[in-house]
């Protein structure tokens, strides 16, 4: 089978990855979905509103949440990955357990979107054995702690750095470079301004050549921009930074409001 191609996938247009959360403790929408049943009627929802690529994840990497192990993970995605391989839009796995990316890849996932960029061990193992596409975001810490005072000395160099140091690592094992795409990993070990100036920054991480996925939907960043509120209460926020993003250059916009989002782009596609 041939490695998805995500560059020209992302070329005629930006691309919308629809998040489904299959845990009971995510920020936004946890246990909403949590259950065979309840995620598969999500991704039905999804795929009617135009959704491009189905995101999956069995881990909850919300600030301040606990690990889980592989067992759990596969206990929680295993009918749920069964019962879409073959759904009319591609599958990515949100994941950085070894042992999960290599069912997800026997189920047919096509994208293995990795918050920790394939650093655990025997991850880049099993991408060597199984080539597939891969999004590798930045993350300073673990969730449990990733938001304690997060610091850097050049937040841009550094995340910047750290990208294409495991780009890099992913060419070594032969993937091919229009597999990889790049996630600066919004409020992941990052205040405000950290996240500010990558947002500014999105140019410059373009200008690699690499898809780059903006991952923003509902985060705190949004909340701290229009005043606290609930997730669900920040969509129209979302929106408008997705919108930013586009016109900085990003390719991949990863959220939970699908509808809006699928509209947003082709408002933005119609009118560039």
């Amino acid at each position: 089978m041939s490695v998805f191609d995500l560059s020209s996938w992302t070329r005629d247009r930006p691309r919308v990855m629809g998040i489904i959360n299959v845990t009971p403790d995510s920020f936004s929408d946890g246990g909403r979905f949590f259950g065979r049943d309840l995620a598969l009627a999500q991704a039905e929802r999804m795929i009617a509103d135009g959704v491009d690529i189905l995101d999956l994840g069995a881990e909850s990497t919300r600030p301040g949440a606990m690990a889980v192990s592989a067992a759990e993970e596969l206990d929680r995605l295993g009918e749920i990955l069964e019962c879409l391989r073959g759904a009319p839009v591609p599958l990515s796995l949100d994941t950085s357990s070894p042992e999960v990316m290599h069912e997800g890849l026997r189920q047919g996932v096509a994208l293995i979107n990795d918050v920790r960029a394939l650093q655990r061990p025997g991850a880049l193992d099993v991408l060597a054995a199984h080539p597939a596409a891969v999004c590798l975001m930045h993350m300073q810490g673990e969730p449990v702690q990733m938001q304690d005072a997060p610091v850097y000395g050049s937040v841009v160099d550094e995340v910047e750095g750290f990208l294409l140091k495991q780009v890099r690592a992913c060419l070594a094992l032969g993937l091919p470079a229009s597999s990889i795409a790049i996630d600066p990993g919004f409020g992941f070990g990052k205040d405000f301004a950290h996240n500010h100036a990558l947002f500014k920054a999105l140019p410059r991480l373009v200008g690699h050549g690499f898809p780059v996925l903006v991952g923003v939907s509902r985060k705190r960043m949004i909340a701290e921009l229009i005043g606290q509120s609930a997730p669900t209460e920040r969509d129209a926020g979302t929106l408008a930074a997705h919108v930013m993003a586009l016109e900085r250059g990003a390719r991949i916009l990863r959220v939970h409001a699908v509808k809006p989002s699928v509209d947003a782009v082709r408002v933005w596609m119609g009118l560039v």
